[in-house]
């Protein structure tokens, strides 16, 4: 490996540890030193680092469980048991490769297209638990990717007969056993929540078995935090809808997650933000204070037990009753220590502006703070909390007048009896006085920029300014997710072909947990050339043998042009793991590698963070978002960006911009949201990310929003992200934005015309369907000049400002 290399996975093996979240705990690791293993389960020797689809990463190597013990001296008893699962697993993969194949040809498409995403369930089986040693080891995994959702069933997110039995076994006849949750999302453990050890290992990227070995010896030691609550299936809540093909209601409103858990006065099995450590920590000496609209709470940590360890404290405001219903409590701050070693002290201070604490009151268009008591709640998660102080507030503020902007759905939203919260006796009152907090007017009146250079380009030359760069012989497969001339592998760039105007190309890669480029490629005076597979191997599988050869063939994969070069990417931790973090600091250190990687091989704009909610346990690239909560997600996401724009001539693009909360149907389901779920759950993170990152670009969704594609909605872009966030990149559409819909689909494609008539500045990854849409419209009048002039103006100046390296 080459010195990038190996200082990017040393770090990613740091990072990974402080993402694992300790959820039961006996005291019985980490383990002095390495010696006998019994080693179970589907993420033995299968471990999983990363989700499918745009998550997959082509690093150079990858450590699983096995591997990772091995090496850090462990000899494994169980490779009679690992070669068994190993040879029904393979069948079973087998016959569900063919199934899949089976169900695309009785509906008449192509494998890939309606399975892609599609995990496996973990088989049943009857394989004897045999092995040596005191310590056993349990690895639980689970995959999941774009284009298809997760299912309440055994395997999925239910445990099977065979994982209930076996981990319930070795946890009876081992004297240290430990399960680790090799995951992307929330599998219901209820059958097991007995068992004395749980790791939430997550998908930690390419060092995931060598971090999981530092942790069971103590090398490193876990200090994660939920970013989601985990619990029953039939805890969650069944108000709203999910998974439907057209219309999918957000009837639940505000109330998600842990806000839906409150609201309903039920304890989860793991609730949100909770997590353990090998040592104790108590907090000592809190203080609230408030300065004008800033409140800040400090507080001492101390460890106080026998390991080192970080602590990640959590600030939780519960609002007043009044005439907007509000969820009992909502996350308004959150701290990590650095590591304390035993009988260390640290204190941690919390801090967050008044108005962050405001309700959207869609009546009368404006964000308000209600007159009343604000209790702070301190604590270590969600569920187990103590009252610092009371914000008392004297009279109602509207801290922003602005406009409804997004639409109606065809229903209200659900509201919770909130019963009145009585101050608590003793704790200190705080006056908040309204005078100190400003209201802020939304001017909608954006400037229209138009460069001299962009209005001396023809009208053909301006429509391909709006259109992602495409190769007319390819066809529809230029979307294939390699659609570079400049760096192999990569997602797809700008126009390529107006350079002698001075009009670089901006490339884009994908991968939400690192750069998702070709290992090994060529080149030639025609471009970049990769060497290998044109899709990840998920999907590849997928294709029949003659598409398979078809694809290569015209994407010229597989014939060595010259000297074969190689870009070796490194996979990170998964969103969800970075969030888990609660470690702003440790997001954008893996921004950063990631960035260094995107300078050396010249790649732009990276076509991530993916911050959308986890709303649903079920939503199949969960793995890739952060949270079910806005603050966190908003928090991360901006950590992550700075990391990346730290490096001369790269973007970050935070996408899926709005409401993509499920794979099914993706490309034509349509999200009904409230005005308000929408501008305090689901667009709040984007709103923290672009206010404290300023990102390069975003990405709309595919979905519908309440009756209209993102792409094509110009109040979502220029009143909401424009005019109220102050937003100042370049906004592009997801992949595959002009796809053809189904037979009997109730909605329709998005079109070019009406993407750039929205103030969206990019048609991705382009076509030559895109460039004849795009010219229609100026001719029927559906798009003006003007607008394409001004959308152009701001991707030649993007493109001007990461080519210069700035």
């Amino acid at each position: 490996m080459q010195d990038y290399e190996q200082a990017h996975a040393a770090a990613v093996r740091q990072f990974g540890a402080e993402c694992a979240v300790l959820m039961k705990f006996n005291g019985s690791f980490p383990l002095k030193e390495p010696g006998e293993i019994a080693l179970f389960g589907s993420g033995a020797r299968k471990t999983v680092k990363g989700g499918t689809g745009s998550g997959e990463v082509n690093s150079r190597y990858f450590v699983t469980v096995e591997a990772g013990l091995e090496a850090a001296g462990f000899t494994v008893t169980s490779k009679t048991w690992l070669d068994a699962y190993d040879s029904l697993y393979e069948a079973a993969r087998r016959d569900f490769i063919r199934g899949l194949k089976a169900k695309a040809r009785a509906h008449h498409t192509l494998a890939i297209l309606e399975s892609m995403g599609a995990a496996m369930p973990e088989p049943e089986y009857q394989i004897p638990l045999t092995g040596n040693g005191d310590t056993a080891v349990y690895v639980l995994s689970r995959i999941s990717g774009e284009g298809s959702d997760r299912k309440a069933e055994p395997g999925d997110v239910l445990l099977t007969q065979t994982e209930r039995r076996d981990i319930l076994l070795l946890n009876e006849q081992y004297q240290n056993f430990l399960l680790v949750l090799n995951v992307g999302g929330v599998v219901d453990l209820t059958p097991v929540k007995d068992v004395g050890n749980i790791l939430l290992l997550s998908q930690l990227g390419a060092e995931t078995g060598s971090i999981l070995a530092d942790l069971i010896l103590g090398k490193s030691f876990p200090s994660g935090r939920l970013a989601t609550t985990w619990s029953g299936w039939e805890d969650y809540a069944k108000l709203g809808e999910f998974g439907e093909k057209e219309e999918t209601r957000y009837q639940e409103g505000v109330y998600v997650g842990y806000r839906y858990f409150d609201a309903v006065g039920k304890r989860a099995l793991f609730p949100f933000g909770f997590g353990l450590g090998y040592t104790t920590f108590v907090y000592t000496d809190p203080h609230a204070a408030v300065d004008g609209e800033t409140v800040t709470v400090t507080v001492k940590v101390q460890n106080t037990g026998n390991f080192p360890g970080k602590e990640a404290a959590q600030l939780y405001v519960s609002p007043p009753n009044g005439a907007i219903d509000k969820p009992t409590q909502t996350l308004a701050a959150f701290a990590k220590t650095h590591t304390l070693q035993p009988g260390e002290a640290e204190t941690l201070t919390l801090s967050f502006e008044m108005r962050e604490l405001a309700s959207y009151d869609e009546s009368r268009a404006c964000w308000v703070l209600e007159p009343g008591d604000y209790v702070l709640r301190l604590g270590r998660n969600s569920a187990d909390t103590e009252h610092v102080a009371v914000l008392r507030l004297d009279r109602e503020v509207i801290t922003r007048q602005c406009k409804n902007a997004l639409g109606t759905p065809d229903f209200k939203d659900w509201k919770p009896d909130r019963k009145p919260e009585a101050v608590p006796e003793g704790v200190k009152i705080l006056s908040v006085s309204a005078e100190q907090i400003e209201t802020e007017v939304v001017s909608y009146d954006l400037p229209e920029e138009i460069d001299p250079m962009v209005q001396t380009l023809s009208d053909e030359a301006l429509c391909l300014m709006n259109i992602g760069a495409f190769n007319p012989g390819l066809g529809a497969l230029s979307v294939i997710g390699d659609a570079s001339k400049n760096v192999a592998g990569a997602a797809g760039e700008t126009v390529n072909c107006l350079k002698e105007k001075g009009i670089p190309p901006m490339v884009m890669a994908d991968g939400p947990a690192g750069l998702r480029l070709s290992r090994q490629y060529t080149r030639d005076e025609s471009g970049a050339h990769g060497l290998g597979q044109a899709l990840p191997e998920s999907m590849m599988e997928l294709l029949p043998g003659a598409a398979k050869w078809l694809l290569n063939k015209l994407t010229g994969k597989g014939k060595p042009r010259g000297e074969i070069l190689e870009q070796n990417c490194t996979a990170i931790p998964i969103g969800t793991a970075l969030a888990q973090s609660w470690n702003p600091a440790l997001a954008e250190a893996c921004g950063d590698l990631v960035g260094d990687e995107m300078e050396r091989f010249g790649v732009h704009l990276w076509l991530a963070p993916a911050l959308n909610l986890h709303r649903d346990i079920r939503c199949g690239r969960n793995f890739e978002y952060y949270s079910e909560d806005p603050l966190i997600t908003g928090k991360i996401a901006a950590a992550v960006v700075r990391g990346v724009q730290r490096h001369k001539g790269c973007g970050a693009t935070v996408k899926h911009f709005c409401a993509n909360n499920q794979e099914t149907n993706r490309y034509y389901s349509n999200s009904q949201v409230s005005e308000r779920a929408l501008r305090e759950l689901y667009l709040k993170g984007f709103e923290i990310a672009v206010k404290e990152s300023d990102p390069r670009a975003l990405m709309t969704s595919y979905n519908l929003l309440n009756g209209v594609h993102t792409s094509e909605r110009r109040d979502l872009l220029e009143e909401v992200l424009r005019a109220e966030y102050g937003y100042r990149g370049i906004v592009m559409t997801d992949w595959l934005s002009a796809a053809t819909p189904g037979k009997g689909c109730k909605y329709g494609s998005p079109t070019a015309d009406k993407i750039a008539a929205a103030g969206n500045d990019l048609t991705m990854p382009g076509s030559p369907k895109d460039l004849k849409n795009m010219l229609r419209g100026l001719k029927t009048g559906t798009l003006t000049r003007k607008q394409l002039e001004i959308n152009a103006t701001r991707v030649y100046r993007m493109a001007k400002l990461l080519s210069k390296g700035e």
